[in-house]
């Protein structure tokens, strides 16, 4: 996928952007899917794009932050099926 640049208030060469997309996959450890870079003087200010962010829910379950329970042991296991659960009604 390409990441689509808009630069505002200048002009930069193709291999300054280019060092900034690569910038944001070295900070981010992902390439941007969008790059708005506005020119103010000597300096920049860049706002990456990185689209939708998928996400695992993370829940808090006998003490142990878990998205999945397919990691727990036999023990954990019976820890959850046996405990207490609150409702807010």
């Amino acid at each position: 996928m390409e990441c689509k640049v808009t630069v505002s208030q200048g002009e930069l060469d193709q291999r300054e952007i280019d060092a900034y997309i690569q910038h944001g996959i070295e900070k981010y450890g992902r390439k941007p899917v969008g790059l708005n870079i506005r020119v103010d003087g000597d300096y920049v200010d860049l706002d990456y794009d990185f689209g939708h962010v998928p996400f695992d829910r993370i829940r808090r379950i006998t003490g142990y932050l878990v998205g999945t329970l397919d990691r727990f042991n036999n023990g954990k296991r019976a820890e959850e099926r046996d405990r207490v659960k609150h409702s807010l009604s």
